[in-house]
């Protein structure tokens, strides 16, 4: 019994883990050739079926040049977005929201006028962490 007891304690935290998952997707990337224009990048689905809501996603994009001063990105939900900085990271920006739902990034670059060299967004990853 005492051993039934203490090999169900050991086996609980696994029980656990097994009702959290994760999925990851990518999209090509966008192009800007205005400032103060949003493009969306297209969007980046769960590879099946999932149930539960998302909680923690990782993020990279990948850019052919240099970094435009102004660049905004947000990373969105169906629903929401959320302000993302840098080239990669991770955000719980989207806490709660399903991780059924489909995402996008939306680049924007503050100012008017056009922009030179012209900002292109070779890719596009996310990495959903769910439970």
């Amino acid at each position: 019994m005492r051993f039934s007891l203490c090999a169900l304690m050991l086996l609980l935290p696994l029980t656990t883990l097994a009702a959290d998952g994760a999925w990851q997707g990518s999209a090509t990337g966008v192009t800007l050739s205005n400032r103060g224009v949003e493009a969306s990048s297209p969007p980046i689905a769960p590879p099946g079926p999932i149930s539960g809501l998302m909680n923690v996603i990782y993020w990279r994009f990948e850019l052919t040049g240099p970094q435009p001063a102004g660049l905004m990105v947000k990373l969105c939900s169906s629903t929401r977005c959320t302000p993302i900085e840098g080239a990669s990271g991770s955000t719980r920006g989207l806490t709660n929201v399903p991780a059924s739902d489909t995402l996008r990034f939306v680049y924007s670059v503050q100012g008017k006028g056009r922009l030179f060299p012209v900002t292109r967004v070779r890719s596009n990853q996310v990495m959903v962490n769910y439970n």
